[in-house]
Order: C-alpha cells, then sequence, then structure tokens
C-alpha cells in the first residue's frame, strides 16, 4: 500500500493489519509521490505521480533498481490529464500495460533489458 509518501507498506490481505514497511530510495534520496503499484516478476513497480516514471522497486530493500520512462507515450493533444496512473500486468502471458488517469488507451510496453 502506498500514502504517497517513500514508504510502502505491506499489509496482510486478510486482516489488512500492516506485517511490514518499506522506504523507498534511489541512490540513498527518498522517492515521493508514489502512486499505482504493481507486483512484477519480484518486483514492485511504482508510477511517480505527475511524473513520466515508473520506478522498479525491491521489496527487500525498497532500493530503485531501475526507472522506466514513458514519455512521449501519449501525444499532448490526446491527454484530458497529464496523470500517469495505472499499470496492469498479466502474468499468464507476460505482458505489462500502462495508462493514465482519463486517457483514451491504455498501451502495452515491453522493457528493454538493458
Amino acid at each position: 500500500m502506498s500514502d504517497g509518501t517513500s514508504a510502502l507498506y505491506f499489509l496482510n490481505p486478510d486482516t489488512f493489519e500492516e506485517i511490514g514497511q518499506i522506504e523507498v530510495r534511489d541512490k540513498g534520496v527518498p522517492i515521493i509521490n508514489l502512486n499505482e503499484l504493481e507486483y512484477i516478476q519480484g518486483e514492485i513497480y511504482a508510477n511517480v505521480w505527475r511524473t513520466n516514471h515508473i520506478a522498479r522497486i525491491s521489496p527487500e530493500t525498497g532500493q530503485v533498481v531501475g526507472w522506466i520512462d514513458l514519455k512521449g507515450l501519449l501525444s499532448e493533444e490526446n491527454r484530458s490529464e497529464d496523470v500517469l496512473n495505472g499499470i496492469a500486468y498479466d502474468a499468464k502471458q507476460d505482458r505489462i500495460f500502462v495508462t493514465g488517469k482519463c486517457w483514451p488507451k491504455r498501451f502495452e510496453i515491453k522493457l528493454n533489458s538493458s
């Protein structure tokens, strides 16, 4: 769970009791405005609100292990709001989808291994 700060909380799925917490950092700097979250192949993907970036986070340490830059994904004339905020993972077919608030489209993205 995210509260918009640099903290992420782990909850018991049955009781919603907090069972753990990490602080998300990149090179020692706290990353705030964490928004939409998705667990993908052992990492937490978190949209950073009001940016075009998704942080890939180690759930054990809170360290950012990589960034996904989605600048230019949706043209300016197609945006109703400038907020990327949807991440979904199809584990069966290993596909990642992203969208934004009131965006007219969703996008399937593929990540470079570099």
